[in-house]
């Protein structure tokens, strides 16, 4: 086995651990029932963390770039691991958002901001797709496994030593792990595959600095469609459980809750290989059109099978944005400030994280449907389409030290 190949899968393991965000719902469920919190104070913990996971993933994105990977995933690890062990002795809802929502959710974007970045530059740019989807896929995966440990753990031995476990097990698995996590060597070549034949136009880019990749157009273009899209999957993927007692009088849904964790995993990894193949705008055009059908539909769907096709496809349109949108950041404008600019770029998604479950949130209280909702999510799901047509790849060159750019 090479070295890339060892890379790869010790950052698809790490992020099995990084994805402990995904066992809060468990976590939650158990506030409220045996400690007797509200909805909204057993939520807020997770809510900050999910912030505080997309602004770290900025700065660490920025810290790799000077310092590599290592430094990074090893200190996130370390925060995942020390924040889960201390969140075992919270006993407040102050308590909890600063060892669950400030911690460990500022490690697990320390470590996820470096992994796909450093596997990267292991591999020919024609896997970039597949490296992208691979690592992804990790974290999305987590929940299968996480949410039935979890919820044995707690079972058994109760929420404090759930945390606990989990945070020691992420100090003994993703730890050792994160010292693997280096970038080639100066000079190291990835070899050609054969029969290689470039898809992606842009995959041999110039390397841009965030200051200069903020002056093209391209960078707003892809933001509003990251945005957009990822708003609309949230949206689906915060509330589906509620979409469907709401709209089809089904009391117990948790079981979508695990479609959505299966096909978010396949999106990623399959949406990234496609990509390999077809181009990345292409791809994304394709989960555009198949997101906005899915929310045309929705208000259609009332039953166990059609809520099922429905959490298929928001999951695999969803699981699809976090493999390519960093894959195209890489084609467009290199990976010499890769981990920086794409961590300008996610903010995009944190922002959608307001945009669509609040949007829900917010209909669904007014009016008693989520009908609205499915509209305005498919009107930005057409936005990002017409953009993706609209698009072309960074035409850029640097010219003489100042590195002016020109755009396509």
């Amino acid at each position: 086995m090479n070295r890339a190949v060892k890379i790869l899968i010790a950052g698809v393991a790490i992020n099995l651990c990084m994805g402990v965000l995904y066992a809060w719902s468990v976590f939650s469920k158990a506030l409220v029932s045996e400690m007797g919190w509200s909805n909204a104070d057993a939520g807020l913990p997770y809510t900050v963390a999910i912030v505080v996971f997309a602004a770290s993933l900025l700065v660490s994105g920025i810290l790799q770039d000077r310092m590599g990977p290592r430094r990074m995933v090893i200190l996130g690890s370390t925060m995942v691991g020390l924040g889960l062990i201390a969140s075992s002795f919270a006993t407040s809802v102050v308590a909890l958002v600063l060892t669950f929502g400030v911690l460990v959710g500022s490690g697990i974007g320390f470590a996820y901001a470096c992994l796909t970045p450093a596997a990267m530059k292991w591999f020919h740019s024609s896997k970039k797709g597949l490296v992208s989807g691979l690592i992804a896929g990790g974290f999305g995966m987590a929940p299968l496994y996480l949410a039935p440990t979890t919820t044995a753990l707690i079972s058994e031995f109760g929420i404090n030593n759930a945390f606990l476990a989990l945070g020691v097990g992420v100090l003994l698995l993703a730890l050792p792990l994160s010292f693997t996590i280096v970038n080639p060597p100066a000079g190291y070549t990835p070899a050609t595959p054969k029969g290689f034949v470039a898809n992606n136009k842009g995959s041999d880019a110039v390397d841009f600095s965030w200051r200069e990749m903020i002056k093209t157009k391209q960078f707003y273009m892809l933001w509003a469609m990251f945005a957009l899209a990822s708003s609309a999957g949230l949206m689906l993927i915060g509330n589906i459980v509620s979409i469907a007692a709401v709209q089809g009088g089904i009391a117990n849904a948790a079981f979508l809750v695990g479609a959505l964790a299966i096909f978010n995993t396949f999106g990623r990894i399959g949406m990234g290989m496609l990509s390999d193949k077809i181009g990345r705008i292409q791809t994304l055009l394709v989960v555009f059109l198949l997101q906005g059908l899915n929310m045309v539909l929705f208000p259609m769907y009332t039953t166990e099978l059609g809520f099922m096709l429905g959490a298929a496809l928001a999951g695999v349109g969803y699981g699809a944005l976090l493999s390519v949108f960093p894959t195209i950041t890489a084609d467009y404008y290199g990976l010499k400030n890769y981990g920086t600019n794409f961590g300008v770029l996610y903010t995009a998604w944190g922002i959608s994280g307001f945009m669509g479950p609040v949007l829900a949130n917010l209909v669904v209280d007014a009016t008693g449907s989520y009908a609205i909702a499915y509209t305005a999510s498919a009107v930005g799901l057409g936005i990002a389409a017409v953009l993706a047509l609209m698009i072309k790849p960074v035409n850029a060159q640097a010219e003489g030290e100042t590195g002016k750019v020109a755009t396509a």
